[in-house]
C-alpha cells in the first residue's frame, strides 16, 4: 500500500546501499510516554504524539559506516591474535594490506584496545506530529547523533496529496529552480515554466526551494500549501500510466489522483558529528482557492 508520509531516512531512493528509501518507515517506533511539552507560543488547540526511532544491530550492520575495528569484530571478540586470527589475517593481508597493517599497528600502539561488537556510531530519531484544531498538520523530526563516530544522512517526508485530476494541478513555487531528473539518470535541468503541470511521469529533485511551495487543485478549488525548514530539497513525483502498471502495491488508475510533493534534504547530505542534533520541519495546510497564487501571499510565508 502506498500513501501517508513514509519517513525516508536514513537514504531517499536507491542512492546508496540500503533498502528504497532507508530502514525508518518500515520499523516499529516507540511511542514517548513523556514528552517535552509544546512551546508555549505553539501549543494553542494542538494535540501530539512523540514517536522515536532508536537503531537495532540489524541496522548498524546494514547501514555502510563499519570501521576497520568493526569489520574485525564480526569474527573475533578478543583482543589477543590469536593462531586462527593470525592464519586469516595472513591470508587477507594478500589481498587487502593497508587494512590489516592499520588494524595490528592500532593493537600494538595501545593494548587496551578491544575489538568488540559494538560500532562506533549510533543515533537517536524523534518524531514529533501534531495536529491543531483547524486541520494543519506539523511533523518535525529531530534526529541526534548519540555515540563518538559521524555520519551522513539523506532524508525526505514522502507526501502523498490527495488530488481531484493530475490533469488539473500545479505546483507554484518552483519556477526558475534547478532540478535532478531521475528520469534522465540525475541530469540536471532548469524549470522554464510559470508552474509545474503534469502530462506524463514526473519523477524530480528540486534543488534550493523557497521555504513554502502551493499545489493548486483547479477542479476542487483549494491549495495545499506546505511550509518547511531544514529541508532544500522537493520531490516531485507522479509515477503516470505506464509505471503504475508495473507496481505490485500501486492501482494502474490511481496515478491520476494522486501527487507526491516532498521536503527533503538529497542531493547535500547531512553531516552529522558527535553530540549534533539536526532538525527538519514540514507543515501541511489546506486553504480554499481559485486557480492562483493567492496562498503564496505574505501571510502565508512565514514557518
Amino acid at each position: 500500500m502506498q500513501g501517508g508520509i513514509p519517513i525516508c531516512f536514513p537514504q531517499f531512493g536507491n542512492c546508496g546501499s540500503l533498502e528504497q528509501h532507508g530502514f525508518a518507515r518500515n520499523k516499529i517506533w516507540t511511542i514517548d510516554d513523556n514528552p517535552p511539552p509544546l512551546h508555549t507560543n505553539d501549543s494553542k488547540g494542538k494535540a501530539y504524539i512523540d514517536l522515536l526511532l532508536k537503531p537495532s544491530e540489524e541496522d548498524l550492520k546494514c547501514w555502510p559506516h563499519w570501521t576497520a575495528c568493526g569489520l574485525l569484530s564480526s569474527r573475533w571478540s578478543h583482543p589477543v591474535l590469536s593462531p586462527a586470527l593470525t592464519m586469516h589475517a595472513d591470508i587477507d593481508l594478500r589481498s587487502c594490506l593497508h587494512v590489516w597493517w592499520s588494524v595490528l599497528y592500532l593493537l600494538c600502539q595501545n593494548s587496551d584496545v578491544l575489538l568488540t561488537d559494538h560500532v562506533l556510531f549510533s543515533f537517536e530519531f524523534r518524531l514529533r506530529v501534531s495536529l491543531s484544531s483547524d486541520g494543519d498538520l506539523t511533523i518535525i523530526s529531530r534526529i541526534r547523533n548519540i555515540n563518538g563516530k559521524p555520519f551522513n544522512f539523506s532524508f525526505a517526508y514522502h507526501t502523498y496529496l490527495s488530488i481531484s485530476d493530475i490533469s488539473e494541478v500545479r505546483i507554484e513555487g518552483l519556477e526558475t529552480l534547478d532540478y535532478l531528473d531521475n528520469l534522465y539518470q540525475r541530469e540536471r535541468f532548469t524549470e522554464q515554466d510559470d508552474a509545474v503541470t503534469f502530462e506524463s511521469e514526473v519523477d524530480r529533485v528540486y534543488l534550493s526551494s523557497p521555504n513554502v511551495i502551493a499545489v493548486l487543485d483547479h477542479e476542487r478549488k483549494r491549495t495545499f500549501v506546505i511550509r518547511k525548514d531544514g529541508l532544500p530539497d522537493v520531490v516531485v513525483w507522479n509515477p503516470w500510466e505506464k509505471k503504475s502498471k508495473t507496481m505490485v502495491d500501486f492501482g494502474d488508475e490511481e496515478y491520476k489522483q494522486m501527487l507526491c510533493v516532498d521536503g527533503a534534504v538529497i542531493e547535500r547530505p547531512i553531516p552529522l558529528r558527535p553530540g549534533e542534533e539536526w532538525t527538519g520541519r514540514v507543515e501541511l495546510s489546506v486553504v480554499p482557492s481559485s486557480y492562483c497564487s493567492e496562498p503564496l501571499d505574505s501571510q502565508h510565508r512565514g514557518l
